[in-house]
């Protein structure tokens, strides 16, 4: 009961504020590309299954393509998904597909990773 009444309260402040508990998107869209917090271009992966729940980028792929990790708290919600790594780890999928950053983006607005070997694309919203 505490808890409940400590959490409304929370809620009730963070409203008046214009905030909420609601969880915020990993990732938003940004000139019709879906960019990660760090405001850099997210990409898909043809070889990746759509809600497969599984990533076939691992090893020195992940070290090109670095994914788009999930902490352990985050939850999956309408488009988003969370898939776990062969490593364990969690990784953020959007419409099923998981999602990567490229190594090679040096700034903001790069898309340097589009179209690399016909497989990998800017992620869309």
């Amino acid at each position: 009961m505490k808890i409940t009444v400590k959490l409304a309260a929370a809620a009730a402040l963070l409203a008046a504020a214009g905030l909420s508990l609601a969880q915020t998107a990993p990732a938003m869209a940004k000139d019709g590309a879906l960019v990660g917090p760090n405001d850099m271009t997210l990409y898909t992966f043809d070889k990746d299954t759509a809600g497969s729940g599984k990533s076939v980028c691992n090893g020195p792929c992940a070290t090109n393509w670095p994914p788009l990790m999930a902490r352990a708290e985050d939850k999956a919600a309408g488009d988003w998904s969370i898939i776990t790594r062969d490593d364990g780890s969690k990784q953020w999928a959007y419409k099923g597909k998981p999602l990567y950053f490229w190594v090679k983006d040096a700034k903001p607005g790069d898309r340097n990773g589009d179209g690399i070997n016909q497989v990998w694309h800017t992620a869309k919203p």
